[in-house]
């Protein structure tokens, strides 16, 4: 819920600064991972005010696409996706910062990510600035493992537990709500953190959440790869990828906020849309054979589980 903070001034500065160093030791870290491909880095402006830099790792070993982008944007009229559910804050200037990046990699036994860590701030007129932080991580397997879902979980968990213990449970059930296809009545994925509005903690504290949430993505994300990356697999597997990738354009272009807020407020088209997949596939009506690994990711692992508790390694 979010908490109106007048006696206290955030610090984008200090923000942008973590920011940026993030985008680097991620990108840094996937680059090692794949062990051939680099990422290109385009830096942009935005007409009505700020800009970022975008990284894009295509065509690698491990990594078929990989987007990691910064951006610093502000203006004088916040878009109705930032407040649909905050009216009183219409026609604010407002600024946002943050990362986000997905991941798609080649081998379909490797899960797709999402990670995304954001901070706004308006600042109206007649009182003190209205400022949140928001973000997160979310995982999208094709195939389903207790052992990847379980340590995913779980580095989530130990992210945010100095922050008290309320916090994890409400952060991953408030990722199953979001991350859901409302129009297939399935989730995209197996969940992990979502939070938004948030400045409950004060500025410091809420900014030290934030930063766990970051720093916990590669921590998270990294063994995975790094356990399936090498598994062998055949077209099968890999038509299954593609068709399951269709349920993440879906989201993330009927229904992500994130999407929207950046496409409404004039933000750069390319880097908004670099999380789409560079190959998908759609097939009318297709359900998977009864038995079937693939049948068994609807199954088993596209229903909330307390995953933190289960899986070892």
């Amino acid at each position: 819920m979010l908490t109106v903070l007048s006696a206290m001034t955030p610090d984008s500065a200090a923000v942008k600064t973590y920011l940026l160093a993030l985008q680097d030791r991620i990108c840094a870290a996937l680059e090692s991972e794949d062990g051939g491909a680099k990422f290109r880095t385009d830096d942009w402006t935005r007409p009505e005010g700020g800009g970022g830099r975008t990284r894009v790792l295509a065509e690698g070993a491990v990594f078929e696409k990989a987007g990691v982008a910064f951006s610093h944007v502000h203006g004088t009229k916040l878009p109705p996706s930032a407040t649909a559910h905050r009216p009183e804050l219409a026609g604010q200037a407002w600024e946002a910062l943050g990362v986000s990046l997905v991941i798609h990699p080649r081998n379909p036994y490797v899960p797709t990510s999402h990670a995304n860590v954001r901070f706004f701030t308006t600042a109206p007129s007649s009182s003190a600035p209205v400022w949140w932080f928001g973000g997160g991580f979310d995982l999208t397997p094709y195939y389903g493992f207790d052992d990847d879902c379980g340590h995913w979980h779980r580095v989530a968990r130990d992210a945010v537990a100095p922050f008290g213990p309320a916090i994890f449970p409400r952060f991953k059930r408030a990722c199953d709500d979001y991350f859901f296809l409302k129009h297939r009545g399935e989730p995209r994925g197996v969940g992990g953190l979502f939070f938004d509005d948030f400045n409950e903690l004060g500025f410091e504290r809420s900014f030290a959440l934030l930063r766990a949430v970051g720093d916990a993505y590669i921590p998270a994300y990294r063994p995975i790869v790094a356990r399936r990356k090498a598994t062998p697999h055949t077209d099968r597997e890999r038509q299954w990828q593609l068709y399951r990738r269709g349920r993440y354009v879906e989201f993330n272009l009927v229904w992500d906020r994130g999407t929207l807020f950046g496409l409404q407020s004039g933000g750069r088209t390319e880097s908004i849309l670099m999380s789409l997949p560079p190959l998908v596939r759609w097939d009318y009506d297709f359900k998977p054979e009864p038995g079937s690994p693939e049948a068994r990711l609807h199954e088993v692992f596209l229903t909330p589980r307390d995953w933190a508790s289960q899986g070892h390694g």
